[in-house]
């Protein structure tokens, strides 16, 4: 049997919501990319750069990287949940559950703070 020790009081139709909502921001943001892409086959660094630096991309793009982190993070935590268990690993399962799942949290976050120093920081 599963435990809800690391699922903060969330509802499986929580996760299956942020998933797909997720995965709705994250396809609008790759078709604006790709959209841009195809509207200016002339890309150079400065347009680019000058696309980047509107308020509003910048904006998008955060939301896309909150996005991607959560979608990530609901992926590994059912992932984690489902495989690295005690009926998968025996008595240990929870714990090496537990740490991969503090492993991938930190990745994340660092992942999540390194895009927003990267959209934000100039």
């Amino acid at each position: 049997m599963v435990t809800n020790a690391t699922s903060l009081g969330r509802s499986g139709l929580f996760d299956w919501l942020v998933q797909r909502f997720s995965a709705l921001v994250l396809l609008a943001y790759a078709i604006c990319i790709l959209g841009s892409l195809a509207l200016t086959p002339d890309l150079e660094y400065e347009s680019w750069r000058a696309q980047f630096d509107m308020p509003a991309m910048r904006i998008f793009s955060l939301i896309a990287l909150l996005s991607l982190c959560a979608h990530a993070w609901v992926g590994i935590w059912t992932v984690t949940t489902d495989y690295l268990n005690e009926a998968q690993l025996g008595r240990a399962g929870t714990l090496i559950r537990l740490l991969a799942q503090t492993v991938c949290a930190l990745l994340t976050l660092i992942y999540l703070f390194w895009g927003i120093r990267i959209f934000w920081g100039g």
